[in-house]
């Protein structure tokens, strides 16, 4: 009995938002007619930013695509049923020797959707084939719009959401030269009062909405205490310790 042939699950990364930055890997990929299009949204008859940074990028929606919901939940039991139910959906169009272009924003190496449903998919069917392409994280863009570099030489650099807590932020502070806080909204002015006690305000930025139209870069970030930010949103700040070291020797000299 001759093996079932099956299609190939894509993690195809976008970007930050700005059509600009999609690869061309990417872009080759979405432009095929045999593909079947899927990508988040937040819940059932919601656009997808996902989505809309393809269609900015002059794309057509195909015929074939199917939105697939991941609620904004840490619950992990309700996540659980609303991954296996993606996975399945993914998994039928799979089955039918269809691949799969699963869109997401930024990188789907770092922090994604598509992590969790490659996963769970796997699961459900060990033999797919699953294939990540490479993007541009919402860090790296929003560095570049900071002109603010990441990490020089010998430098260290942490990247977390903002949700793990003030009490690791605050450790992580002591240990490396750049800390980079994902999707800062929720605890933002918790974060702000941190960086105040710690002196840290000054080596501090905040970008969101990176490389959309929307986009909005902040030095001054004592400016955002009390503000309702986007989700989409994040803190960049650099060790002063370090930084004062490295001025001290010479080495170099930071814009900021």
């Amino acid at each position: 009995m001759s093996e079932i042939n099956k299609g190939r699950l894509y993690g195809v990364s976008l970007g930050p938002g700005d059509p600009g930055l999609i690869t061309r890997r990417a872009f080759e990929l979405l432009q095929r007619t045999d593909a079947h299009w899927s990508y988040p949204v937040r819940k059932k008859g919601a656009d997808g930013f996902a989505l809309q940074i393809a269609l900015d990028a002059g794309l057509a929606l195909p015929a074939e695509h199917t939105p697939l919901v991941f609620p904004m939940t840490h619950d992990a039991e309700i996540l659980a049923g609303y991954w296996l139910r993606a996975a399945e959906s993914v998994l039928t169009r799979l089955r039918e020797d269809k691949d799969v272009l699963f869109l997401a924003e930024g990188d789907v190496s770092t922090y994604s959707t598509f992590i969790h449903l490659a996963r769970t998919v796997r699961a459900l069917e060990p033999g797919i084939v699953v294939e990540a392409v490479a993007g541009v994280p919402s860090f790296n863009a929003a560095a570049a719009r900071l002109e603010m570099p990441l990490a020089d030489t010998d430098e260290t650099v942490a990247i977390i959401p903002a949700g793990y807590g003030i009490g690791l932020i605050e450790r992580l502070l002591d240990d490396f030269d750049t800390l980079v806080l994902l999707k800062v909204k929720p605890l933002l002015d918790d974060v702000l009062d941190l960086l105040e006690r710690r002196g840290l305000l000054p080596y501090a930025a905040f970008v969101e909405k990176a490389g959309t139209p929307a986009e909005r870069a902040e030095h001054d970030v004592a400016r955002l205490r009390g503000e309702k930010v986007n989700y989409l949103s994040l803190l960049l700040v650099k060790n002063p310790e370090r930084l004062r070291g490295e001025m001290r020797r010479g080495c170099r000299k930071m814009k900021w």
